[in-house]
């Protein structure tokens, strides 16, 4: 897009260090990749968000939400538009209700989902083990159903409030949400202007109870074995989906011998073969391209087709 000098001042003059311009997206992303951003601006209010739509509305300007930056690929040539990171200022956890035998919270969309699991463990809030050590916001851990064979956030998720356009707000019932495997489809009332997808700024979670050092005896082991068996460094987290009734992604990976395999600044990982690691400098090209060669192998040994867990966005270097 074009920035023109009046819709940056408007930005900046409502936003001031809240937003930035040809912002590399490196900065922001799991991956440590990605190139620039046309505009980045990180809300810190539900005020924010309705305002900052307000003016992209009026300028009729392209938008991206990002959560935490974790599952995301950005290619070299950046995002045009403008990326709304919701910032940890946005990240307030409170008790909704608490009852003998359950128990609710509600979570804004810029706190960490392993905040939000600390934070109701240490209150017997029980239905958040599965998310230890899990990367990203709510935000978008409600939007790509993140979770592990233990659990996801379909399992917990009652409700969610939805910044829809310029002073439309809508809270939407876990009935209207259609969740699938790292996947959430909005109702179509939560789409903004020109039918892009409403703004989560907060999820209601429904939680048992149970004590808490039960509750941290399961997270400390359900944390142990992702670090046992997840490597370390820049990845953006299982690159591929789990295919259905097949082997996963990683042992079909293995099979083919790809383990170590690099493209670039790419590979593969040993530790684990559906995590592709950012090892040297590598650029979204590498990634791409290694991509494509694993999805290529895979099939030749196997006949199944790969499909990446990992969200691409962006424009070719």
């Amino acid at each position: 897009m074009v920035l023109t000098g009046t819709f940056k001042d408007l930005l900046s003059k409502r936003f001031g260090k809240k937003v930035r311009f040809d912002e590399p997206m490196a900065r922001h992303t799991a991956f440590r990749i990605g190139g620039p951003a046309d505009v980045l601006v990180s809300p810190e209010t539900v005020d924010d968000i309705v305002d900052l739509l307000r003016i992209l509305d009026g300028e009729k300007a392209g938008w991206f939400v990002m959560g935490g930056g974790a599952n995301l690929l950005v290619r070299d040539g950046g995002i045009r538009g403008v990326v709304i990171a919701p910032s940890p200022g946005l990240s307030e956890i409170q008790v909704v209700e608490e009852k003998p035998e359950r128990a609710s919270l509600k979570a804004q969309s810029g706190a960490f989902l392993w905040d939000v699991s600390r934070f109701a463990a240490g209150r017997g809030f029980d239905g958040l083990a599965f998310a230890a050590g899990i990367p990203g916001t709510i935000g978008g851990a409600v939007m790509m159903n993140a979770g592990t064979a233990e659990g996801d956030m379909s399992g917990v998720l009652a409700d969610l409030e939805i910044v829809c356009g310029p002073g439309e707000r809508l809270s939407v019932d876990r009935k209207e949400l259609e969740f699938a495997y790292r996947s959430l489809r909005l109702p179509p009332d939560a789409a903004g202007y020109e039918g892009r997808p409403g703004i989560v700024v907060s999820a209601t979670l429904q939680l048992s109870r149970k004590k808490p050092e039960m509750i941290g005896r399961e997270m400390d082991r359900q944390l142990a074995e992702r670090k046992q068996r997840q490597p370390g460094g820049f990845s953006a987290g299982s690159f591929f989906r789990n295919p259905p009734d097949a082997p996963a992604a990683g042992e079909l990976i293995d099979r083919a011998g790809l383990k170590g395999f690099t493209v670039g600044g790419a590979v593969v990982s040993q530790k684990h073969a559906n995590f592709i690691i950012n090892r040297k400098n590598a650029s979204a090209g590498d990634v791409l391209v290694l991509m494509e060669i694993i999805r290529k192998r895979v099939n030749e040994a196997s006949g199944v087709v790969l499909e990446p867990e990992v969200k691409v966005v962006g424009e070719p270097g």
